[in-house]
């Protein structure tokens, strides 16, 4: 067979070319180390590595959103502790400051403190986190959340929704919790009403609960608790807001539950004749009214020497440690959030490790194998060229 010039020459370039190409691919692999630098080096392998990198790149994400979440969380609880520890601290100031055997002026002092404390406890649930926005104002970050109004009474001007942080597919975590639920939904103690005790109190007595039991014959209302003497016996008489009488008791006895319009209402110990309280309706306490309330009760002159003094205390301490319940729970919302920040962030840690490993196989480069081929390729070059070199040096006229 013969074989022309321009043949030979072709088939050598052809040979040479395609062993520079081999060899200049093995210097790209050593150079970058990685054995699919291209979609057409391996098409197959090359969608695994584009699809596990894009999942690292989403797991990326969600390991910044979860550090985002724990650091504001983090923060959130931390506050939350300092309020936890302020309040028992000014529970124990008003229990000192009602001790019938201070004079006026140490009970003043007392208040003073809680007043102190009071503006601590209210610069915590007005804290802002590094970017400014406050903490406990739910999603409306820029609107101081609370302060006093004209009145004395707390306002919150934040939400109750929540600011959330994507931390895994299809998973949204919390980064902080609501004013509102830390500071201001405390569970009233009595139930559903509220008991206003009045400064004319003579008897020793104390209201336990205010709950609806029936609601089909409940009447939201105001109403007043008037003890009166009927012939050398006490009797309740309970009139709406319009002063008109709803109920009478005669005979009253302390230690039964009496129904008014749908309110079950639960006492104990010894009103007398010409007592009074009135009731309200309230679901819930602040306890930041329930600490206002605390100071202008060690303020009154008056209130040592009344019974009202005790009954109110009574009362104030249990919305004190409703409202510190409340802030537990609180605090527990955000310790349990952390608590599963820190589960996912450990599950993405593993997921990454995973997908790094199948991308090793995938492309991370084999030095000791590259390395010989790439001298294997290199000694074909070699010998294609010489070889080329030679041949086409022959002339005819050299065997003549």
């Amino acid at each position: 067979m013969r074989i022309s010039t321009g043949q030979m020459f072709h088939q050598n370039t052809s040979s040479i070319l395609q062993k520079q190409t081999a060899t200049n691919k093995i210097l790209e692999q050593l150079a970058s180390g990685k054995k699919i630098n291209t979609a057409g080096d391996d098409p197959v392998a090359a969608i695994g590595i584009d699809n596990l990198k894009q999942k690292n790149s989403l797991v990326d994400q969600f390991v910044k959103n979860i550090d985002y979440a724990t650091n504001h969380l983090s923060v959130t609880e931390s506050k939350i502790g300092s309020v936890e520890t302020l309040i028992t601290t000014m529970r124990e100031q008003l229990q000192r400051g009602a001790n019938g055997s201070l004079s006026q002026n140490e009970r003043q002092m007392i208040a003073e403190e809680m007043k102190q404390s009071l503006e601590e406890l209210l610069s915590i649930a007005n804290s802002r986190d590094e970017s400014g926005n406050y903490l406990f104002a739910g999603t409306q970050s820029n609107t101081l959340p609370f302060e006093f109004d004209s009145n004395g009474e707390m306002i919150y001007s934040g939400n109750s929704d929540v600011r959330k942080s994507i931390v895994a597919s299809g998973v949204t975590m919390g980064t902080h919790v609501p004013g509102d639920t830390v500071f201001m939904n405390a569970p009233n103690p009595l139930g559903d009403y509220g008991v206003n005790y009045l400064a004319s109190q003579q008897g020793d007595f104390d209201i336990h609960s205010a709950k609806i039991t029936n609601a089909g014959a409940h009447v939201e209302d105001t109403y007043t608790f008037n003890f009166v003497d009927n012939a050398g016996v006490l009797e309740l008489q309970v009139a709406d807001s319009t002063g008109t009488i709803v109920t009478t008791v005669p005979n009253f006895d302390p230690t039964a539950p009496v129904t008014v319009n749908g309110i079950e209402v639960k006492m104990s110990g010894n009103p007398v004749a010409g007592d009074s309280f009135t009731m309200e309706p309230k679901s819930s306490v602040s306890i930041f009214d329930s600490f206002k309330d605390a100071i202008a009760l060690l303020e009154d002159p008056n209130a040592a020497a009344t019974q009202q003094n005790s009954s109110k205390l009574a009362q104030l301490l249990n919305d004190i440690d409703s409202g510190q319940n409340q802030v537990s729970l609180a605090r527990g919302i955000a310790g349990n959030s952390l608590k599963a920040l820190e589960s996912f962030s450990t599950n993405h840690a593993e997921e990454q490790i995973v997908n790094n490993s199948a991308l090793s196989l995938l492309e991370d480069l084999d030095y000791a194998e590259a390395i010989t081929e790439f001298e294997k390729q290199q000694l074909a070059l070699n010998a294609v060229s010489s070889v080329f070199g030679k041949v086409g040096s022959l002339s005819l006229f050299d065997y003549i």
